[in-house]
């Protein structure tokens, strides 16, 4: 990169998040003029066969990044991953009954969503278990779990941006699985076959607000109710290979550029072993301090968002403001939880983690 970048600080929002900053400066210098062609990305019809062939590129590298297989479509919509928890039940839930396991936030959300087209008839909506009663800081006995026989499907929140709670192995159940995987797709290999469903909203891994990824395997349409709104059936989308409206273009181009920095960095594998090494020198800081906490037990602990508190929460104000100065940005916890917080996606290079870590350390010295 030429001498001339502004200089990037260490960002640990949990989204919209950080971004590789080579993809940035690839689309700074597209911006004004795409591949010679006297326009920007953003400004050419969808339809035309420049822009579907960006969107085909960016389709192959998901499936090969995460080796899709041929009997899953893998759809680029829009509205959020929010948007999905109305969606799954509007295609999904056929009159039959659905399991939602509740491990945070964000599940939460998506059942209570179900819930309102359960009132109006479409189907039964089961909370197998809830993990309130811990705060959210652990996931309930599978032991424990009321699963229904024969569910249309069982959804869960592979991880929680908000607690910091991460599931790392799809939940052994007989139902089509489900699974909201927003703040961690992409973070590391799994195996998509073990899931009927993956969605991501893709402002923590893929690229910025505005694009939902949705990989669905075939066989679960046809279920759809007649109540669905046209651009929400994942079946109408598929046909129109995510062109039933003008979809968000500038965002897919962008999602397509990280997809080749992913690439670039030796794919899932590789980033998956940089994740794990910036998560382990974080909690290790932690854990290895009696000034800082995090409350998650230790096999949910999530790779990509980590929060902690200080011994002294008096101390928070000041820690902020430090840390800013510092040139560590975005570290507020979410107000659910209180305390700090840092996402560490996979556009977050070891580098910030180390600086962080740093400043923790000198900050404990100073006030602890």
């Amino acid at each position: 990169m030429s001498h001339n970048t502004p200089k990037r600080l260490a960002n640990f929002c949990a989204g919209p998040a950080a971004m590789p900053t080579d993809v940035l400066a690839r689309a700074q210098a597209e911006l004004l003029d795409w591949e010679g062609r006297g326009l920007s990305v953003m400004e050419v019809s969808h339809r035309s066969a420049e822009y579907v062939a960006i969107t085909k590129k960016a389709e192959e590298k998901l499936r090969r990044l995460m080796n899709v297989p041929d009997n899953y479509k893998v759809l680029f919509l829009q509205g959020g991953a929010s948007l999905q928890f109305s969606a799954i039940p509007l295609n999904l839930l056929n009159g039959e009954t659905a399991d939602y396991l509740v491990t945070g936030t964000w599940s939460k959300k998506a059942v209570k969503e179900a819930e309102r087209y359960a009132k109006l008839g479409l189907g039964e909506v089961n909370q197998v278990a809830s993990g309130a009663d811990s705060k959210f800081t652990d996931v309930p006995s599978q032991s424990a779990w009321q699963l229904s026989d024969n569910a249309a499907y069982f959804h869960y929140c592979a991880n929680e941006t908000i607690h910091g709670l991460q599931i790392f192995e799809p939940p052994k159940v007989d139902a089509p699985i489900v699974v909201d995987m927003s703040s961690c797709i992409l973070s590391q290999p799994i195996d998509v076959t073990k899931f009927a469903m993956i969605y991501a909203g893709a402002q923590k891994n893929i690229g910025p607000a505005g694009l939902t990824i949705v990989i669905i395997r075939e066989d679960l349409f046809g279920k759809v109710s007649e109540w669905c709104p046209m651009l929400l059936n994942y079946e109408h989308q598929a046909e129109k290979e995510s062109m039933s409206n003008t979809p968000a273009t500038y965002s897919w181009y962008l999602a397509g550029l990280v997809f080749d920095w992913l690439e670039e960095q030796g794919g899932v594998e590789a980033i998956a072993k940089i994740n794990a090494q910036k998560a382990k020198l974080l909690y290790d800081t932690i854990d290895n301090s009696s000034f800082y906490h995090n409350p998650v037990a230790k096999e949910y602990r999530s790779i990509m968002n980590v929060p902690f508190t200080l011994k002294d929460s008096s101390l928070d104000k000041l820690f902020l403001e430090e840390s800013e100065k510092a040139g560590l940005l975005n570290l507020k916890g979410h107000r659910e939880v209180g305390g700090m917080r840092a996402s560490i996606y996979n556009a977050v290079p070891l580098e910030w983690v180390e600086q962080l870590v740093d400043f923790m350390k000198k900050f404990e010295q100073t006030h602890g």
